[in-house]
């Protein structure tokens, strides 16, 4: 899908080109979603230049991700995607600066690129260049990078106040311990993405401040400047976030621990409890024909209450000792 936008009563007019449509001259930003073979060499026409293709773009090396190329300049970044469901995504996405004109080329469509165009439509993001637009669609990104970090920040606080919330009418094993894990591994997949992300996008604006060094726009390189810092900001609170959440998961694993060791102790102390009745019993239970107590009238309840005070002695015994 390519979809031209164009400079219309102070804002930024879309518009979806069909299969062999030309594309509009006066166009500043041409997004390229699920591009098509076809779509694809439209604008390399366009353009008089080759876009880097999937692969490329998927590339890990620096060098294969920011570069300056027939006087454009290539830029791929991993943007998040689906942050409110449970299966967050990271997926490349590549910004082209060519011919006085923006080009983003994805196969995601995160949230960002949809309120950027939202809000360009209504006139409340302004600029008549191809690098103001930039700088308004990647500040749309990292604001909502920290929506979500914010979000995530509330969220793992909630499970860090049930993971220690003491209740003394709690019941033994009644806390969903695996069920935390759970959570804490989805918040853990999700503060690992954003870290990466957050990471390409620092690389992207030290790429685009040195290769915007040679020019007099100096709003420009301020505004790449101030982004430089929101980024910095946010990889800190997200290293933040990360030890918090391995504190977590250590701790709950802890709990498990105990939770097992107090299973384990109420097990052995219940079978020391019963461990003399169960002697006196197995003594007083075998088959002679003489035996001291067997014709004796007052052996049986005698027997009881042997076996009785042998089960209370232990248990008042570890109660004493502090090990109930």
């Amino acid at each position: 899908m390519l979809t031209s936008y164009q400079q219309q009563n102070g804002g930024l007019k879309g518009s979806l080109l069909a299969d062999g449509k030309e594309l509009p001259e006066g166009s500043l930003w041409l997004d390229l979603l699920n591009p098509t073979l076809d779509e694809r060499r439209a604008v390399d026409r366009y353009l008089g230049m080759e876009l880097p293709t999937r692969p490329e773009m998927e590339e890990i090396e620096a060098s294969s991700r920011l570069y300056q190329e027939d006087g454009g300049i290539f830029m791929t970044a991993l943007i998040l995607s689906h942050t409110d469901s449970g299966h967050p995504v990271a997926d490349v996405v590549t910004f082209v600066l060519a011919r006085q004109k923006l080009i983003t080329i994805r196969y995601i469509d995160p949230q960002p690129f949809r309120t950027f165009a939202a809000r360009s439509d209504r006139g409340l993001i302004l600029g008549g260049k191809a690098e103001a637009i930039l700088m308004s669609l990647l500040d749309v990104i990292i604001d909502r990078l920290a929506d979500v970090l914010e979000r995530l920040g509330s969220e793992v606080e909630n499970v860090s106040r049930d993971i220690f919330q003491h209740d003394d009418e709690q019941r033994l094993g009644s806390k969903d311990f695996q069920g935390v894990l759970r959570t804490l591994g989805r918040k853990h997949d999700l503060t690992g993405k954003m870290r990466e992300s957050l990471l390409t996008l620092g690389r992207m604006l030290t790429f685009l401040s040195q290769a915007f060094e040679s020019r007099q726009d100096k709003e420009t390189r301020g505004h790449v400047k101030t982004l430089t810092r929101d980024v910095a900001s946010l990889q800190d609170h997200t290293s933040f976030l990360t030890a918090k959440l391995s504190y977590l998961q250590d701790a709950t694993l802890g709990l498990i621990n105990n939770e097992q060791n107090n299973i384990i102790k109420i097990m052995s102390v219940a079978a020391m409890v019963f461990l003399p009745p169960t002697l006196f019993a197995s003594m007083w239970g075998m088959n002679f024909q003489y035996m001291p107590d067997l014709h004796w009238r007052l052996g049986y309840p005698f027997a009881i209450i042997v076996m009785i005070v042998s089960a209370v002695v232990p248990y008042v015994w570890f109660k004493r000792r502090g090990w109930l």
